[in-house]
């Protein structure tokens, strides 16, 4: 529900299988939409009651038939300001520009990673021309790739490339496939991946397979290549839908986790002590899932062609190859 001056205030009353937990536990399972650490930040604020008076803690144990009231105070949102961030433009024209997006940069301001992201970039680049095209904060926005996941990404210059753009990746006519380094040999060597994705319920911050809830989605794979005995693969995923960290989450609930991978790559102790000395420095080095957005196509949105464009393997992934070879 919504409070004065556009706050949010959020009732909860605590029933008897609540009773004895912790208060930020307890708000996190009423709350979902909200981290841990943002509810333990709003009762370090003040901003939650029990029973009419401030939380002191969030270690406080609730009981039954207690009344907490959250108030979440509105945001107000600094300007977007413009950064001559360096990119790596492949075509561009008055409607759209498509670009090789590095590793490690953030595509859209959020929490945490206020600016330097790509979107303060555009705004540089393409000039008042682009505020409030797709929306205020995304202004260009029509897609993305995770911060760590490198290669092409289109942007759009006009509300009608937008539109236009945003209709495309949601009928699925967009082509895109990736490349990616996953630990093991799949089996079959080329298939589809499907299951629900949505938020963990173990862990807020990740997505997961579910068995109950989340959206469909399809991730269909080819193993291109295999390195030490099966023990790493490249593989190209080309997406039928476009979750959020769809291949990552596919790749590991398929057993085949992406190499690097800091929050999905699970189980990869065993393996990466039996790869050679130079590959596991590359791997090091590399710092970040091993994943690659190489081809990208679809319908210009204002002119009658297809736009195809393809990136190559950028140099950490290139030596991490050949460390493996």
């Amino acid at each position: 529900m919504t409070g004065q001056k556009g706050q949010e205030r959020h009732e909860v009353t605590v029933d008897d299988a609540a009773s004895g937990k912790r208060l930020d536990r307890l708000l996190a399972e009423a709350l979902p939409q909200f981290s841990r650490s943002r509810l333990k930040a709003l009762i370090d604020a003040g901003q939650v009651s029990l029973e009419g008076a401030a939380a002191s803690a969030a270690s406080t144990k609730v009981k039954a038939g207690q009344h907490l009231v959250v108030t979440v105070p509105e945001v107000v949102q600094a300007p977007l300001a413009a950064q001559a961030i360096p990119l790596e433009i492949l075509f561009e024209d008055e409607d759209l520009i498509v670009l090789n997006k590095p590793a490690g940069l953030v595509v859209h301001p959020a929490a945490g990673n206020p600016d330097n992201t790509l979107v303060n970039a555009l705004i540089a680049h393409c000039g008042d021309s682009l505020t409030g095209i797709g929306g205020e904060r995304r202004p260009g926005i029509v897609h993305r790739l995770d911060k760590d996941t490198s290669g092409l990404m289109v942007a759009a210059k006009s509300e009608t490339a937008h539109r236009s753009l945003v209709e495309q990746f949601a009928d699925r006519s967009v082509e895109r496939s990736y490349l990616g380094l996953v630990w093991g040999r799949p089996v079959p060597h080329q298939g589809k991946l499907t299951g629900n994705i949505g938020r963990s319920p173990r862990n807020r911050k990740k997505m997961a397979v579910l068995s109950r809830g989340g959206r469909p989605a399809e991730t269909g794979y080819k193993v291109l290549r295999s390195f030490q005995n099966g023990a790493v693969s490249l593989v190209e995923c080309r997406l039928k839908t476009g979750r959020t960290h769809q291949i990552r989450v596919h790749m590991t609930e398929a057993g085949h986790g992406l190499l690097g991978d800091p929050q999905y790559g699970r189980g990869s102790g065993k393996r990466l002590a039996e790869l050679p000395e130079p590959a596991k420095a590359a791997l090091a080095a590399l710092g970040r899932q091993a994943l690659h957005a190489r081809t990208l196509g679809f319908h210009h949105p204002v002119k009658s062609e297809t736009l195809q464009f393809e990136s190559e393997l950028p140099s950490d992934m290139c030596s991490l190859i050949e460390s493996l070879e």
